[in-house]
């Protein structure tokens, strides 16, 4: 392991043997821009990717504490046997994923009096009596 520390070191030494002085302050200021642009590059790159929440699958306890209103598990038991949440089920083991979940709590989703009245207009115009 000695030997990896001394390697380093010279890679390093390697890239950078030159000794900055005034005449060669510019070019090694060039060297620096360029790596630096490099680096804003890459970085932005890396953000502009889109990266997808990874989905995962969850236990009763951890679905419990992933909910909003952490429900007893009973409660969740319920939910299951009246098939009102997606589920898995692996020998005797619940599994739950949380995409799965996710969509499932967004389609709970109560509307608000005026998305009801928006609707209700769409529905009377579509169905007028002439």
């Amino acid at each position: 392991m000695a030997g990896t520390g001394s390697l380093n070191t010279a890679s390093r030494t390697a890239t950078m043997n030159e000794t900055i002085t005034l005449e060669t302050m510019p070019k090694a200021m060039a060297y620096l821009i360029t790596k630096v642009e490099a680096l804003e590059k890459a970085l932005m790159e890396k953000s502009e990717t889109p990266t997808a929440p990874a989905d995962r699958w969850m236990n009763i306890d951890e679905l419990k504490a992933y909910l909003p209103d952490h429900p007893a598990k009973a409660t969740i038991y319920g939910w299951v046997s009246k098939r009102e949440i997606p589920y898995h089920k692996g020998g005797k083991k619940l599994r739950f994923l949380q995409s799965d979940i996710d969509k499932w709590l967004s389609n709970g989703k109560r509307k608000s009096e005026s998305e009801l009245k928006d609707e209700a207009d769409k529905y009377c115009e579509t169905r007028k009596i002439g």
